[in-house]
């Protein structure tokens, strides 16, 4: 298997139904003199689970038989919830996470949480209220559905 494909299969270790390559982390996998070179982007530079990410794809590279890796971290561009794939969307939807709305350019940060609509991912429903900005993860708010009552998490948009 070639080192990009090793790479691209790896899970995010906080969202572990998708892989670093749907979450738009995974930049860029290459070989140089020998090297396999991979850099990633986290989702925020404070990301707890990046030391994660690179063990993960250190150890997977490593077991498909690549012996020098090296692991770079760009932080610029800044990563954004514009980068997950639409396949990513797709899995944590089916995975009871709301994925984050599309959002061209720079979201606008103000002192007031913003009003949005988002929709169950269990019956679709748009009437869905913010129980806590922080849920397992700083990326994710817990929400609920006023319609069929269940709680679930929402990818917020970055």
């Amino acid at each position: 298997m070639n080192a990009r494909t090793v790479a691209e299969a790896v899970l995010d270790p906080e969202l572990p139904v998708l892989t670093l390559a749907d979450l738009g982390v995974l930049r860029d996998v290459r070989e140089v003199d020998g090297t396999v070179v991979v850099t990633i982007t986290p989702t925020y530079s404070g990301c707890p689970a990046l030391a994660e990410m690179r063990a993960d794809l250190r150890r997977k590279l490593h077991d498909a038989g690549y012996e020098q890796v090296e692991i770079r971290t760009a932080l610029a561009p800044a990563w954004t919830t514009d980068w997950i794939s639409d396949d990513g969307r797709r899995k944590l939807e089916e995975h009871g996470i709301a994925p984050p709305q599309h959002k061209a350019g720079p979201v606008t940060l103000n002192l007031t949480p913003p009003t949005q609509r988002v929709r169950c991912p269990r019956c679709g429903s748009a009437r869905t209220t913010e129980l806590s900005r922080f849920s397992s993860t700083a990326c994710k708010a817990l929400r609920r559905c006023e319609d069929c009552r269940e709680p679930f998490e929402h990818v917020k948009e970055i």
